[in-house]
């Protein structure tokens, strides 16, 4: 695949979550996206096999959000959230408490999934305290959990190389192990059949540290950035019970899974769960303007405001909390997904998707396949001598043959624009088996 970038200055971009070393050697580089597809700066189109970053639900570009936009920035640029209110941002709240469970009625406006992580976690603190048990600070999250940047979200995830060079982060923040264990779940289509009572372990950490001592559980349905690992069945209901049964709020990360990766629009909805607060952003605006919120169980809300003094109840917040353009894409994003019935097209693919997947199964150094709704991973069997090169190099290669994955560890993850269609399904698996065949 051809690429300009002979003309493009590299030293000063110091680019997140890159071999930044590595690209600026080989560097690939986009100009233009519509749909399900990237030009890059060569003028060769990559098909979008990962929605940008888990974010381009709708696919790039799409008329009625751009024109959402464009419009809303000659209207009203910025507005401060700040004892100050813009109509339809309120609006946007309402839209979205109705596609939450029953009791989630509050909404919260952040800029991004770790700001949301980080709010829901100063949220289940404040309401303790509200409520008299200030005692309750510890927070649980889980092995090879991944929560955002931010230094609550790094505390409260399992994912060792994000952690090993900022020190000891937030205090009292455990973790309980993982949903995985391929010996007994490995090439499972949809959720894993064996491993509920992995969920048990989540009871071992709360005892050993005491029911009176946690705040809050976060988990993300399915685990994305780690690897598209899956919750077996009754794993959440587990979850569910057992904070339930100690006080304890249960946080659901949906910044990867809302808005209708598993064809619903929210993972709580399609597992049929409630948790107290669920953290959102990507998907809200299709990846178009940044924006996250957390929404949140009333009594959270109530608690907090009803406990404080007249003035400021919760002294938290962000200078673009409701910002109009994201206001604006994001009402947009929502009329898409409605009109275009993205979300059901999802609950139609799913079979097609993991028959599809699945056919990948006899692949050179294919360890394990995962499917669930329109995501997707593949496991590779990692090189002794190099851990994630393997993946790295497919990554690449696919790449250079016009599809765009995402790889983490030896791991390759799929989460194409919910607008793909059965022949684009199929050349994306085509492009990509013909990828592993030749890595070695």
């Amino acid at each position: 695949m051809s690429n300009t970038h002979n003309d493009t200055a590299m030293d000063a971009y110091w680019m997140p979550f890159t071999s930044n070393r590595e690209f600026k050697n080989d560097p690939r580089m986009l100009a233009t996206a519509k749909g399900m597809y990237y030009t890059t700066t060569g003028g060769d189109q990559v098909m979008d096999g990962i929605s940008g970053l888990w974010c381009c639900n709708a696919g790039h570009c799409h008329p009625h959000i751009v024109k959402a936009i464009q419009e809303q920035a000659a209207e009203l640029d910025y507005s401060t959230a700040f004892q100050i209110g813009y109509p339809a941002t309120f609006r946007l709240a309402e839209r979205l408490a109705r596609l939450a469970p029953e009791g989630i009625d509050s909404v919260f406006f952040t800029n991004s999934g770790s700001e949301s992580v980080d709010t829901a976690l100063k949220m289940a603190l404040g309401y303790h305290h509200a409520r008299g048990e200030g005692h309750r600070t510890r927070l649980i999250g889980r092995q090879r959990g991944y929560h955002g940047s931010g230094f609550g979200g790094t505390s409260i995830g399992g994912i060792g190389n994000n952690r090993k060079a900022v020190g000891s982060l937030l205090a009292g923040t455990l973790h309980f192990r993982d949903s995985v264990d391929l010996e007994r779940q490995s090439f499972s289509r949809g959720q894993p059949q064996w491993g509920a009572e992995l969920a048990d372990d989540l009871e071992r950490v709360i005892v050993t540290n005491h029911p009176s001592t946690i705040a809050a559980v976060i988990v993300e349905p399915f685990a994305g950035s780690a690897g598209v690992l899956l919750p077996p069945v009754g794993y959440l209901e587990r979850l569910r019970e057992i904070t339930r049964r100690h006080g304890i709020l249960l946080i659901f990360d949906e910044v990867i899974s809302a808005f209708g990766r598993l064809g619903y629009a929210t993972a709580a909805e399609r597992f049929g769960i409630s948790p107290d607060i669920i953290c959102v952003a990507k998907g809200l605006t299709s990846g178009t303007v940044p924006m996250g919120a957390v929404l949140v169980d009333n009594e959270i809300r109530r608690t907090i405001i009803d406990s404080s003094p007249s003035g400021i109840e919760f002294f938290h917040g962000y200078t673009y909390s409701g910002h109009p353009l994201a206001t604006a894409a994001a009402h947009a994003t929502l009329d898409v997904y409605a009109d275009e019935g993205l979300f059901n097209r999802v609950q139609i693919l799913e079979s097609i998707w993991e028959d599809a997947i699945h056919s990948l199964s006899e692949k050179p150094n294919v360890i394990d396949i995962r499917n669930l709704g329109l995501v997707g991973a593949i496991e590779l069997e990692p090189r002794p001598e190099n851990p994630s090169a393997r993946a790295a190099d497919i990554f690449k290669l696919a790449f250079d043959n016009g599809l765009l994955v995402r790889a983490t560890a030896d791991i390759i993850a799929l989460a194409p624009p919910l607008i793909i269609q059965e022949s684009e399904v199929s050349h994306l698996i085509e492009t990509l088996g013909n990828a592993l065949d030749q890595v070695r």
